[in-house]
């Protein structure tokens, strides 16, 4: 599927971002697959995965276009961070690689634009993850075939946010002519709609949909007072919930 039929399949749809971070229980590639069967019944138009094994069996279960990525570290450029990540992501069939696209070093010296042309000799295409506007229309210029939003607030030095970046995803739909991806803090299907009214092409969900234990921990958190949990003595550990949410969330933003 070349890059003009995928953004029609794609047009106004829902892509499920179906990931665990490391030490979570759905942290399992048979869960992920059902994970990711369950969002294809749901109407989900594609799926984004991360790592390779992931990938290639998600790729096998689900009649869907997969969006894989391949996180090696947890600091600096991580989401793809090598042209040898990319086409190990490629290569398990991924219909598009992911990758960091922010104006920061890559841990091999290398260029994003070196990345985007051997993913695209390898037969798949390139979705660009940027923080700002003009990374986005950088990455487009480059060759990226989608921007995505994904990593709006989280480049250190950058102000935290609660919700998705309406405002990068307007300003990238409005700049370029690539098709724009509004991903991170998509809480809600109002938070959807309203990216797509703001120009998006497509939207992410990962956390909200497919994060057990970060969506018990919010509810947990939901019903905590002063920092202390208001339920039965021993139920948890008081600041456990809080903690666990933020992290299993940093980690899914992507």
């Amino acid at each position: 599927m070349n890059a003009q039929e995928l953004a029609t399949t794609l047009r106004g749809k829902l892509i499920v971002s179906c990931q665990a971070p490391p030490g979570d229980p759905m942290r399992d590639t048979a869960t992920l697959v059902r994970l990711a069967r369950s969002a294809a019944a749901g109407g989900g138009a594609a799926i984004r995965a991360n790592e390779p094994e992931v990938v290639a069996a998600i790729t096998a279960a689900v009649d869907l276009p997969v969006i894989g990525l391949w996180k090696d570290g947890d600091t600096g450029v991580y989401i793809t961070p090598t042209v040898r990540h990319a086409l190990a992501v490629a290569g398990a069939g991924a219909a598009v690689v992911a990758a960091d696209a922010t104006d920061r070093p890559r841990p091999d010296g290398s260029a994003f634009a070196e990345l985007v042309e051997a993913v695209h000799a390898a037969g798949a295409l390139v979705m660009a993850d940027v923080s700002t506007l003009a990374e986005g229309v950088t990455a487009a210029r480059l060759g990226a075939d989608f921007v995505s939003t994904t990593l709006s607030g989280y480049v250190p030095g950058q102000p935290k946010q609660t919700g998705p970046d309406l405002d990068l995803v307007a300003a990238l739909a409005a700049a370029t002519d690539v098709p724009v991806v509004a991903e991170g803090r998509v809480n809600t299907p109002e938070d959807a709609a309203e990216a797509l009214a703001r120009g998006a092409h497509s939207v992410v969900v990962g956390t909200a949909i497919t994060a057990p234990t970060a969506l018990t921990a919010r509810f947990v958190t939901g019903i905590t007072q002063g920092g202390v949990l208001s339920v039965r003595a021993g139920s948890a550990t008081p600041g456990t919930a809080p903690r666990r949410v933020a992290e299993t969330t940093e980690w899914l933003r992507h």
